[in-house]
């Protein structure tokens, strides 16, 4: 494909010229080319790292009682809490009799995306939430009996998701939590001080986040800096993407309505998609 091709399909496009950010750490060059193929100018400020959960005992506790004792439901929240628990498996030399434990017990994801890191394993759920949100793992086992149930529940970071805890206990339910992974500052403090300099000066068109973690990041170093509110005013100018509906209410809980979020499919090719359409049509 020529020069001229290539920046006639960028233009086309409806990003070429655009500049999005992007707080993404683990897929971020992923993320990025899908924008830069686009003809995006796309600022790299990983925002978060992810980190295995440094109770090693702790996990590997959990791992023995769903192994030996296996839970009668497991419930996954992200394909990461998967991946991390199997990779603790790994590390005790159990990975084989614990993917044989969730294949043998009735499994809840919260959305496709953790059945899709679970089928290469082997294994696959048994139930897909009716909404990728907390809520909807509420809604998909409200009116099943619950009672006396032992049920395993991947949480992440340090969330202790009361929510959908109290649920299953007010169900009845005896609830094992576990956090195989935590978050952790990744980009330095300057760098993500630039970024919040930049969407203030309305140098950046877009902005695309795909966890709660790095909301509340951006938000907590521009309010260290004492520019809270001015970075707010300048995302209500600024064309602000979810991936989904749990980042999208996440803003919205401090006072930011995201312009872009995938309908259905919550990942990076559906956001990229969406996005591209909000600024084409915005052009």
């Amino acid at each position: 494909m020529t020069d001229a091709s290539v920046l006639s399909e960028a233009t086309a496009s409806g990003l070429a010229g655009r500049r999005v950010a992007l707080p993404e750490s683990r897929a971020l060059e992923v993320f990025a080319g899908l924008l830069e193929r686009r003809g995006a100018e796309v600022w790299r400020c990983p925002l978060i790292a992810i980190h295995d959960s440094p109770d090693r005992t702790a996990i590997e506790a959990w791992l023995h009682r769903a192994i030996e004792a296996p839970f009668d439901r497991l419930i996954f929240l992200t394909g990461e809490g998967f991946t991390r628990l199997t990779g603790f498996a790994q590390c005790a030399g159990r990975e084989d009799a614990w993917l044989a434990a969730v294949a043998r017990t009735q499994t809840l994801v919260r959305g496709p995306k953790p059945g899709r890191v679970m089928k290469p394993f082997g294994v696959r759920p048994d139930a897909v939430a009716a909404a990728p949100t907390t809520e909807g793992i509420i809604e998909t086992l409200s009116g099943q009996d619950l009672v006396g149930q032992r049920i395993g529940v991947q949480l992440y970071g340090a969330e202790p998701n009361r929510r959908l805890l109290e649920f299953l206990e007010q169900a009845g339910a005896e609830v094992f939590p576990v956090w195989p992974y935590r978050y952790a500052d990744a980009a330095e403090t300057g760098r993500v001080t630039g970024l919040i300099e930049a969407l203030i000066a309305g140098e950046v068109d877009a902005i695309a986040f795909t966890s709660q973690a790095q909301v509340r990041r951006l938000l907590a170093v521009a309010r260290a800096d004492d520019r809270h509110d001015m970075l707010r005013a300048a995302l209500e100018r600024t064309v602000v993407a979810a991936i989904g509906p749990v980042v999208a209410d996440e803003l919205r809980a401090h006072g930011i309505s995201p312009a872009v979020v995938p309908e259905a499919r919550y990942f990076m090719k559906p956001l990229v998609s969406a996005l591209t359409r909000h600024l084409r049509a915005a052009a």
